[in-house]
């Protein structure tokens, strides 16, 4: 018996291709449909043409499979909810993530209102992550879940998602470690089993964001200031848990050190990045530590352990904060342990989750190196994402 019909997200990979056969052996009927989220020929995003080849091995998986397939273009919508926003933020000096994003604002949005007009009961895709569901108070609450392999666990991608979208997802293969999934696709005969992951930005494939960037933020001569460690303004991350003060960022100002080059401009360089200032010759490689984007000035540091880097705490305001778990919101004044992590693939790390009327703080238990803002953290009780939130 069909257990009901499913939409896949097939990019032409792997982990969907895999997705897409995983439900059919389980009894779903499944659609294949290609996500095509550019052709803006006014911007490259690469030489070649990486999602006319997607495009194929996503029409070659679904043949292969004998599922219907189609192609829906969602390249307005992209542009408009993903590389303008993109744009705005750079040009603040903020750092987004545009991953985050395409699943909160297409993926589990347009993609998915086009599946429900198709008559489909769900929408599935290739993320390692998992669902979990439990009944509380009588009504039925979903939990988004770390997937099985801790080296490609997904979850924070997935971390702006609510319940009704997680009500309508399926993540078959996030029970699964990345070389089960090769073999299965594999023994299934298909096509993209030893094809690379892919590294572009969400759905577009191999675009590399500083071309991309360039091609619409204008280059912009300015300093680059080295701030020295003992520039004595790095005190205030001291014992007194002033938590404003500690989630502020630092600013500095060029009197603070020395001008040791030139860089094309603030908005190409986000906090904690090495490569790309090409100025050599300094005892310890030099990372940035700011960038403001409005004098156009990026500040360094010497050393991964340069006293820039780092902070204890910051700062969501209510307006970006999410949680997964609607029934553990909290209330100002109430405070709660929680693992933290404040980008991909960095390993959680402890904290404490403070409500106040504003918004929340995270307090870690260790200062932690790059706290980017523009960028998400996202707050989990053991395997379990519960909210998360865009940094200040």
């Amino acid at each position: 018996m069909e257990k009901g019909r499913v939409v896949v997200g097939l990019s032409g990979g792997v982990d969907s291709s895999v997705t897409a056969y995983l439900l059919q052996q389980q009894g779903y009927e499944v659609i294949g449909m290609f996500m095509k989220n550019w052709h803006d020929t006014s911007v490259t995003i690469s030489d070649e043409c990486p999602w006319v080849d997607d495009s194929n091995d996503a029409l070659q998986v679904a043949e292969s499979l004998g599922i219907p397939f189609q192609t829906i273009d969602l390249s307005e919508q992209y542009k408009e909810r993903i590389v303008d926003y993109m744009f705005a933020e750079y040009q603040r000096g903020r750092t987004p993530n545009p991953d985050v994003l395409c699943n909160r604002e297409i993926k589990f949005d347009i993609f998915l209102d086009a599946a429900m007009k198709l008559g489909a009961d769900y929408v599935a895709t290739g993320h390692y992550c998992q669902k979990g569901v439990e009944e509380i108070d009588g009504k039925k609450v979903y939990k988004l879940l770390a997937g099985a392999d801790k080296n490609k666990d997904q979850s924070y991608f997935l971390c702006q998602l609510n319940q009704d979208q997680l009500s309508k997802a399926l993540f078959p293969i996030g029970h699964l470690q990345k070389p089960e999934v090769r073999k299965i696709a594999e023994e299934a005969g298909l096509v993209t089993a030893d094809k690379k992951d892919s590294q572009g930005l969400c759905f577009i494939g191999k675009v590399k964001l500083p071309d991309f960037l360039q091609q619409q933020l204008k280059p912009k001569v300015g300093k680059v200031v080295e701030i020295p460690k003992d520039a004595g303004i790095y005190a205030k991350n001291g014992s007194d848990r002033d938590l404003e003060k500690m989630a502020t960022p630092f600013a500095h100002t060029a009197e603070m050190g020395n001008v040791v080059g030139e860089h094309n401009g603030a908005h190409f360089f986000t906090i904690g990045q090495r490569k790309g200032l090409g100025i050599g010759g300094t005892p310890e490689p030099l990372f940035v530590i700011e960038t403001d984007t409005e004098n156009n000035i990026i500040y360094t540091g010497q050393g991964e352990n340069h006293p820039g880097l780092y902070r204890s705490a910051l700062f969501i305001p209510n307006s970006d904060t999410h949680w997964v778990r609607e029934d553990l919101k909290m209330n100002a004044g109430q405070s709660q342990k929680f693992d933290i992590r404040i980008r991909y693939r960095q390993p959680l790390q402890a904290g404490t989750v403070h409500k106040t009327e504003e918004g929340i703080y995270i307090e870690f238990d260790e200062p932690q190196r790059g706290i980017t803002p523009g960028q998400f953290a996202a707050w989990y009780n053991g395997d379990e994402l519960i909210g998360s939130g865009v940094i200040a």
